[in-house]
C-alpha cells in the first residue's frame, strides 16, 4: 500500500500547532487545546460534508461557504450559543491568518474566510455568583471525614479565596503553595502570565495535608488528583460542583435552579471584593484579568453595589426620613431614585 504522506494543510497544522500558538504567540496549553477543539470539529463537518477523508483536505478545501455552514451548524444542531460560536471562529481567523502568510497562493480564499464576521449576540446574562450564606451553604455540604471530601473542600475553599480559574487549580503543584505566612499560591493563567496570590491562613491548613501528600514520591503531580491519584479535570470539578449544589440546596432554596459552574465561584470571589471596597486595579491583578475593562464588569452586575453607589451621591436624600416629617405631594427625583 502507498503510503500517506503530509500535505501541505497537514505541515502547515503541525506547525501551527506545535510552533506558532504556543512559541510565536506564547498562548497557554489551555488555549492551544480550546483552538485544536475548533479546528477538528471544522474538518469533521468539511469531510461530512464532501465525503474527502481529513488526511486528503487541502488548503483550499476551507472556503469560506464551508465556514458559515459550519458555524450555522454549531448554532442549530449542537445547541451552541453565539459566543461559543465566535470562540470557533476565532480559532478558524487565527489559522486563515497563519496560512496566508505561509501560503499567499491561497490569500485570496483565506481573506474571504477572514471576512467571515462575528456573530452579534443577545445581550449577556446577569453575573451568576453566590452570597454569603450560599457560599457557607455549599462548603458545608462537603463531607470532610474522607479524604475525598477533604480534597474537595479544599479545592472550592481556595477558589473562593483566590477567584482562580477552574484551569490554574487544576494546574497548581505543591511547588507553588507557600504554607508559612505570608500564605500564598502562584498561578499560572492565560497566556502563561504569573500571578501570586495571598491565602488565608485556614486556607494554608486545608492545604498542607494535600501539599505533603503530592511531594511524597518526588513528583511534581497536581495538587489535586482523583481516587486513582490521577489529574482532576474541568469535568470532574465541575460535577462535583453541581453535586454539592444540589446538597447545598435542600438547606438554601434560592440554589435551587441555577446554572452554577466552577467560573461562577470566580465572580463570587470578584463581586465580594468589590463589596468589601477593594479598587477595581487591585481586583484585576488579583483575578489576573488581561485589561480592566474586564473588572470593570462586575460593578454592573450586584443591586447592593448600585445602592451603595447612590448612597455616596444622595447620603441625605435617600435615608429613611426622620420621625415626624412630612412626605412631599409629588413624587420628585430622590424618591424615584429611592424605588430603584
Amino acid at each position: 500500500m502507498k503510503p500517506t504522506y503530509p500535505n501541505n494543510l497537514g505541515r502547515a497544522l503541525v506547525s501551527f500547532f506545535q510552533d506558532y500558538l504556543p512559541a510565536q504567540r506564547g498562548m497557554s496549553a489551555h488555549t492551544v487545546r480550546s483552538y485544536r477543539d475548533a479546528i477538528v470539529l471544522f474538518l469533521r463537518f468539511v469531510t461530512q460534508h464532501t465525503g474527502q477523508p481529513v488526511e486528503s483536505l487541502e488548503i483550499g478545501d476551507l472556503r469560506p461557504d464551508r465556514v458559515t455552514s459550519f458555524l450555522a451548524q454549531l448554532e442549530d444542531r449542537r445547541g451552541n450559543r453565539v459566543a461559543t460560536r465566535n470562540a470557533r471562529l476565532a480559532a478558524l481567523h487565527t489559522l486563515a491568518k497563519f496560512l496566508a502568510t505561509e501560503h499567499p497562493q491561497h490569500m485570496s480564499t483565506l481573506q474571504a474566510v477572514l471576512a467571515v464576521p462575528f456573530k452579534r449576540g443577545a445581550r449577556s446574562m446577569p453575573i451568576d455568583y453566590l452570597e454569603q450564606d450560599e457560599v457557607a451553604g455549599l462548603l458545608a455540604s462537603i463531607d470532610r471525614s474522607t479524604l475525598l471530601g477533604q480534597r474537595d473542600y479544599a479545592l472550592f475553599a481556595l477558589m473562593f479565596n483566590t477567584g482562580a480559574r477552574v484551569q490554574e487549580m487544576l494546574d497548581l503543584r505543591a511547588s507553588d503553595v507557600r504554607l508559612d505566612a505570608p500564605a500564598q499560591v502562584r498561578l499560572t493563567g492565560k497566556g502563561n502570565k504569573v500571578r501570586v496570590c495571598p491565602i488565608w491562613s485556614s486556607t494554608a491548613q486545608l492545604l498542607r495535608p494535600l501539599c505533603a501528600a503530592s511531594s511524597q514520591d518526588g513528583s511534581a503531580r497536581p495538587l489535586f488528583v482523583n481516587h486513582r491519584g490521577e489529574p482532576l479535570t474541568r469535568f470532574g470539578v465541575r460535577y462535583l460542583l453541581r453535586r454539592y449544589i444540589d446538597l447545598a440546596s435542600q438547606e438554601h432554596p434560592s440554589l435551587r435552579g441555577r446554572s452554577i459552574h466552577p467560573h461562577s465561584l470566580r465572580h463570587t470571589t470578584a463581586i465580594h471584593l468589590l463589596k468589601a471596597g477593594v479598587d477595581f486595579a487591585s481586583i484585576s491583578q488579583w483575578l489576573g484579568h488581561a485589561s480592566l475593562n474586564t473588572t470593570m464588569v462586575y460593578a454592573r452586575a450586584d443591586l447592593d453595589l448600585k445602592r451603595q453607589a447612590l448612597l455616596q451621591v444622595f447620603p441625605d436624600a435617600l435615608a429613611p426620613p426622620k420621625a415626624g416629617s412630612v412626605a412631599p405631594a409629588r413624587i420628585g427625583l430622590f424618591d424615584w431614585l429611592r424605588r430603584l
